[in-house]
């Protein structure tokens, strides 16, 4: 295969829709020699916050010069991103090979009576793949949307188990109360991993007790409360956390000492399973985590920020955050959402700090609301509404109406942002 077959199979598999379940991901998997059964995770699931943890904990290991697999999603900048080892996007050489094995699994298996698997199962077998071709020592796994029942729940040797902020989100496919979706996302706990959590809602917490307990497995608490010292900034953030001193992150975003906090305790966690990271390693990588399109700095003068706040929970963060670091500055939007999310409650969230709103559609995703389509849901909240025909006019025009001492915030669908922060880098915004 080439890639553009490659894409040509993945965009076929992907009008397939999400079909929760294990059943076609063991199928593939077993075909494929169970490549997941030769590697060692750290399988991580929650609303938000996954990709922030996941970056702390990879760099952390990479740093302390483990050869590191790594599995998110969704990504910003192109496909390969998806799967990585030691921060190196998967090669296209690989991916090829790799896609032209599954293609010719899924065909036997749906010759032989079984359902085609769906994009997200033959990139979550990909991946397997990968890393097991790369000998990585470990793998930090990011679930899909949910956990029980989401493809990446294959893995059986899971050392430590990590639950990020649990809200409401995907409630027709996980369930419509924080009970049930904290039971969906608590379904990646296996007996004898280590379980760390995040301090969550009670309705939540009280589920992750009651599994791991079921499982019999140990379970740590990072209680961001207990972070102190904190020196919040946009370039570069400082804070102690459980026996650390003057820790520094380059992440942005007040919510990024939660995530800190948890990748701490899943790193202790981690050195009881065999994978010590010496405390000068761990600091450097800290100090080196990137996750683009999460409050991300991508301009200055005036200040471009990106960011994927795409439903209620991440909404409300991302409006603490601009409060927090923009107190009584003018603020222009640009968003951009899908119809399937909680665009209304996004909308009602942030639209009181913003003066002036742009609203763009997600380029060639059939999911993204049309830039009309979402001004006329944000004219009923704010009356600063412009719809853009893309996301070159967005930015030429946040530009007109922002002065240098003004901010400009993207937000909203991961997907677009890649695009936009390309745009704003040609621009020489930074």
């Amino acid at each position: 295969m080439n890639e553009r077959e490659v894409y040509e199979f993945i965009d076929s598999a992907g009008r397939l829709g999400i079909v929760p379940g294990l059943d076609s991901i063991r199928e593939l998997c077993e075909r494929l020699g169970d490549p997941q059964r030769s590697l060692k995770f750290v399988h991580i699931a929650g609303t938000n916050g996954k990709g922030s943890v996941s970056a702390f904990i990879s760099a952390a290991l990479r740093a302390a010069g483990y050869r590191v697999g790594r599995y998110i999603s969704p990504v910003i900048f192109e496909y390969r991103e998806k799967i990585q080892v030691n921060d190196s996007y998967i090669t296209k050489n690989a991916l090829c090979r790799g896609m032209e094995r599954i293609k010719e699994a899924c065909g036997c298996m749906e010759a032989s009576g079984h359902c085609h698997p769906t994009a997200f199962e033959i990139e979550t077998a990909l991946a397997f793949l990968y890393f097991q071709e790369k000998k990585c020592d470990i793998v930090v796994l990011e679930t899909g949307m949910g956990g029980l029942t989401d493809a990446t729940n294959i893995v059986e040797n899971t050392l430590v188990a990590v639950l990020a902020s649990i809200s409401m989100d995907h409630m027709r496919f996980l369930g419509g109360s924080l009970e049930k979706i904290a039971r969906q996302k608590a379904g990646i706990i296996k007996k004898g991993c280590h379980v760390v959590s995040l301090r969550q809602e009670p309705a939540a917490m009280q589920v992750i007790e009651e599994r791991a307990a079921e499982a019999g497995c140990a379970l740590t608490v990072a209680d961001p409360a207990l972070a102190v010292h904190i020196r919040y900034g946009l370039e570069r953030q400082r804070f102690d956390y459980g026996g650390y001193k003057g820790l520094e992150i380059t992440l942005a975003g007040r919510y990024q000492i939660d995530n800190g906090a948890l990748a701490l305790e899943a790193l202790k966690a981690l050195a009881e399973k065999g994978f010590p990271v010496r405390e000068d390693r761990l600091r450097r990588g800290f100090l080196e985590a990137k996750w683009p399109g999460r409050f991300t700095v991508i301009g200055r003068k005036p200040y471009f920020l990106a960011d994927g706040a795409h439903n209620e929970d991440a909404a409300k963060r991302l409006a603490e955050s601009l409060q927090f670091y923009f107190a009584n500055k003018r603020i222009v939007y640009i968003m951009g959402m899908f119809r399937d999310k909680e665009y209304e409650k996004v909308i009602a969230l942030t639209h009181g700090l913003a003066d002036q709103i742009i609203t763009v559609a997600a380029p060639g995703n059939p999911r993204a609301m049309s830039s009309y389509e979402l001004a006329q849901e944000v004219v009923r909240y704010h009356p600063g509404v412009t719809a853009a025909d893309s996301l070159e006019e967005a930015v030429e025009a946040a530009y007109l109406m922002a002065e240098k001492e003004d901010v400009i915030v993207a937000f909203g669908s991961l997907s677009f942002l890649g695009r936009l922060m390309d745009i704003v880098a040609a621009r020489g915004g930074k």
